[in-house]
């Protein structure tokens, strides 16, 4: 787990971005609570390659609502989760899947075993992020997926 909430970390732009240290779950809990920097979005759309409409879909957020969080302020405990979310998704994908660029195609691309949507488009729930990175982990030891 410690492997995975560094690159959750890293996804959302570490230290430079979050604006402090994040080093343990609770670290992060508390972050999460307060609310990420606009920087966190910045940086996750960078490293993703999303677009501000392709990463409001992920959130379930309007793309004027990123618009303006992006110019101001903290964003909202629940965007926060969310980008939480997308970030873990994301940096489970990389490791699954051996690159960035893998990792982000198959994340925009129709799955069979999600119903015929993408992943992305998936993890606007809780649940449809776990049915991503269950699919995921069948990729990763050797399932059909």
């Amino acid at each position: 787990m410690a492997l995975t909430l560094n690159a959750v970390i890293a996804e959302l732009g570490g230290k430079q971005a979050l604006g402090r240290t994040l080093a343990t779950e609770d670290d992060v809990r508390e972050a999460i609570r307060e609310g990420f920097p606009p920087a966190v979005l910045e940086e996750l759309m960078r490293a993703s390659g999303l677009t501000l409409k392709e990463l409001a879909g992920a959130l379930d957020l309007s793309p004027r609502s990123l618009q303006r969080r992006r110019r101001s302020g903290r964003l909202a405990r629940y965007e926060s989760d969310r980008l939480y979310r997308l970030a873990r998704i994301v940096a489970i994908a990389n490791e699954y899947l051996g690159d960035r660029e893998r990792a982000m195609r198959w994340l925009k691309h129709p799955n069979r075993a999600l119903g015929g949507i993408a992943p992305i488009t998936a993890i606007d729930t809780e649940l449809g992020a776990r049915q991503v990175e269950n699919v995921l982990g069948r990729i990763a030891y050797g399932g059909i997926s």
